[in-house]
């Protein structure tokens, strides 16, 4: 199973350019999911690569901070308010990651795409215009 992930744009090319290598969420999943298509959110409204997960980590944010501030591509700031009022957190490690070429319009590949509040499940995104669009 994959999903799309809304990410806003500074951290979506964060992980795209390798700099990013976890990313921090309230919620996780509830299928196993393998692959992760970088949705950067508005303005870009585009699917710019995607990512293979390592693992995924649960923990208080402050466990979260401690282990993962190296590489989060956060401010503690902005970390701490993004976990306000949440107990547990979850860190998704990133194995690797491809980009695309041409950045994809979602609503060229999805009937009805509505940008998804934090993620989407979803198949292999597949086409010709996709399979001629890793770097």
């Amino acid at each position: 199973m994959n999903v799309i992930l809304s990410i806003k744009p500074q951290y979506a090319n964060a992980i795209i350019a390798g700099e990013k290598k976890v990313e921090f969420r309230k919620l996780t999943f509830k299928r196993e999911v393998k692959k992760v298509y970088i949705y950067s959110s508005a303005p870009e409204q585009r699917i710019i690569g995607y990512f293979i997960i390592e693992d995924i980590i649960s923990d208080s944010p402050k466990g979260l901070w401690k282990k993962f501030k190296k590489v989060g591509v956060i401010n503690e700031g902005d970390f701490f308010e993004y976990f306000s009022n949440k107990e547990i957190g979850y860190s998704i490690r990133i194995k690797s990651v491809k980009k695309f070429r041409n950045q994809l319009d979602p609503k060229q590949i999805f009937a009805d795409f509505v940008p998804p509040q934090s993620y989407m499940y979803c198949g292999e995104i597949e086409s010709p215009r996709i399979a001629k669009s890793f770097k």
